[in-house]
């Protein structure tokens, strides 16, 4: 199965520890060893890195994690492939521009009939590879548009319910657990994972927050000011206390703080 791991934080960190866990994953501890990408996010554009290969040897990924490289907002996947060949097209985050900046987008799961249940939705964004999950980062990107398009950020909780309504659709067709992002905000979404007995259940995303001293390395802090960050995975990365999301519970995060829904509980340690 993929995976997935991405944080938004308070001030730029580098996720060292937590993204070599995460790539051990791919063919060393899990299965998933049939691409991985990452996306530093850096104000309107992003670094995107990503391999048809597997992350747990890969040399490359080694040389980014020794250059060390700091972001406030990052986004990561593992692949397993279910549709589509093993190629640099079909591996993830994949990114796409809109309003004058960068969006990243990677899935987790199987959404069966996206192409049936869902043609012509998208017809500025298109596709350049072949899987269900770049077919639903276009559909998404389709109904953002319109909020974007004077250029200017739109209305969180405009975004908010693009991405929940878009989130409900595709948990018609299957398992669908997102991180994206749009430069401002990370919204993530967890649904239901198969399980390595082959049963399909949620949780389909973990989240964990830290209350940390910055990291002075990667970025002037002043002093007293306390780091804020908030992690998503597939499965709990570390021994500290991860959270499970409900089954099609939507969070967005903007500077390390989870930003929830009025009415809802919040979970804050």
């Amino acid at each position: 199965m993929c995976e997935l791991f991405g944080f938004s934080s308070l001030s730029p960190t580098r996720a060292t520890f937590s993204l070599r866990t995460f790539a051990e994953r791919g063919g060393f501890t899990s299965d998933a060893a049939d691409g991985w990408g990452l996306a530093f996010l850096e104000g309107r554009d992003a670094r995107l890195y990503k391999e048809p290969a597997p992350a747990a040897d890969s040399s490359w990924l080694h040389f980014i994690e020794e250059r060390r490289i700091p972001t406030c907002l990052m986004i990561s996947h593992i692949r397993r492939a279910t549709r589509g060949a093993k190629t640099h097209a079909n591996t993830q985050p994949f990114q796409r521009e809109l309003g004058g900046r960068a969006h990243v987008f990677a899935h987790n799961g199987v959404l069966d009939g996206i192409d049936r249940n869902f043609a012509g939705a998208a017809r500025r964004f298109q596709p350049m590879g072949e899987t269900d999950s770049e077919i639903a980062f276009c559909i998404l990107l389709e109904r953002m548009a319109p909020l974007w398009a004077r250029g200017a950020t739109p209305d969180l909780e405009k975004r908010r319910a693009v991405f929940a309504d878009f989130a409900s659709d595709m948990r018609a067709l299957g398992p669908a657990n997102f991180l994206y992002c749009d430069g401002d905000a990370l919204f993530a979404h967890g649904h239901r994972r198969t399980r390595s007995d082959g049963a399909v259940a949620p949780p389909g995303l973990w989240r964990l927050e830290r209350r940390c001293e910055p990291d002075r390395d990667a970025a002037e802090s002043a002093e007293g000011a306390r780091q804020h960050i908030v992690l998503f995975a597939s499965v709990p990365l570390s021994g500290e206390d991860w959270s499970p999301l409900a089954e099609g519970e939507t969070i967005v995060v903007k500077d390390g703080h989870a930003l929830i829904p009025e009415g809802a509980p919040s979970r804050q340690p």
